[in-house]
């Protein structure tokens, strides 16, 4: 069970995140022209983000980083104008809240996929994790069940159908597995690791929790042909789709050689820079959203 401070932090975590949003985005236009292009990130001070905004700037387009502490919020955000775009979450979560919120956000340029982490500050390899031990995992569909199958993978864990992109913990056999398993909202994950043997955390929250990619004691393989769906992506509603400008920002988004180098610096060099076509990301959406409704 989570101990009192942990349950203390969460609900905290769950108080209402209050950022400072204009009634309305700008919109810019199909073909560009003065208006500021407002972009929902989770972890602006990311060093690819002042290298995406300066080379922005020399290709004529002004653009407005709106950061997020969680993931929560930009969807939301950009399906009621309050964002033009945003660039936080792969197919899977975009999947999910598309089916939960009856909204038709869609992928618009690939940017990476990135390797899911399991993390401790009490043990140094997974072999030293314990029976009956506790491990901490997003509490969020999409990364549980990736989580999920990163516990999997590393034998913490045995869930009965073989895993899946919908995995839950109901779904995990619990006499054939060696840790017991505490949801948390993703930012909470790595505060909890005072409490648990270990914490699977997404990348957005390594660095703030003092670790580095290299401390990960276990992680999943992003180069697997099966990870389509956790492509993370540029977001945008669907009649803004063909945009010229938001294409161009994704354009220099995957080209830009410093974006580039701060996108692998923010990681650890973890990433995997992608630049998979746009139709291949609309239908892995497709699919992952057929499968989400077929679960409901």
């Amino acid at each position: 069970m989570p101990s009192t401070r942990t349950k203390i932090l969460a609900a905290l975590a769950a108080a209402p995140l209050v950022i400072a949003l204009s009634a309305c985005a700008s919109g810019a236009g199909a073909e560009g022209g003065d208006d500021v292009v407002r972009i929902g990130v989770v972890g602006k001070s990311d060093p690819q983000w002042p290298a995406f905004e300066e080379a922005a700037a020399e290709a004529g387009i002004e653009i407005e980083l709106v950061d997020f502490a969680d993931y929560a919020q930009p969807n939301p955000a950009l399906s009621e104008g309050e964002l033009d775009l945003n660039q936080f979450q792969h197919i899977v979560y975009l999947a999910d809240y598309n089916v939960s919120a009856d909204e038709d956000l869609t992928p618009i340029g690939a940017t990476a996929i990135y390797p899911l982490g399991l993390y401790s500050t009490k043990v140094e390899s997974v072999d030293d994790i314990q029976d009956g031990d506790t491990v901490a995992v997003p509490d969020d569909p999409s990364n549980l069940a990736r989580a999920l199958l990163v516990l999997q993978s590393a034998g913490l864990i045995e869930l009965k159908d073989g895993g899946s992109i919908f995995s839950t913990v109901a779904d995990i056999d619990e006499a054939k597995s060696k840790v017991k398993v505490t949801p948390l909202e993703a930012s909470l994950t790595p505060t909890s690791l005072p409490d648990v043997a270990a914490a699977v955390i997404n990348n957005d929250f390594v660095e703030d929790a003092g670790l580095t990619f290299a401390d990960a004691i276990a992680k999943d393989d992003p180069s697997d042909p099966n990870a389509l769906p956790y492509v993370n992506i540029f977001a945008a509603r669907a009649e803004d789709k063909d945009n010229a400008t938001y294409k161009k920002l994704v354009e220099i988004f995957q080209t830009d050689p410093d974006v580039q180098a701060g996108l692998l610096e923010s990681s650890g060099d973890t990433a995997v820079p992608l630049t998979t076509p746009v139709a291949d990301l609309e239908a892995s959406l497709a699919d992952v959203e057929d499968d989400t409704r077929a679960q409901g």
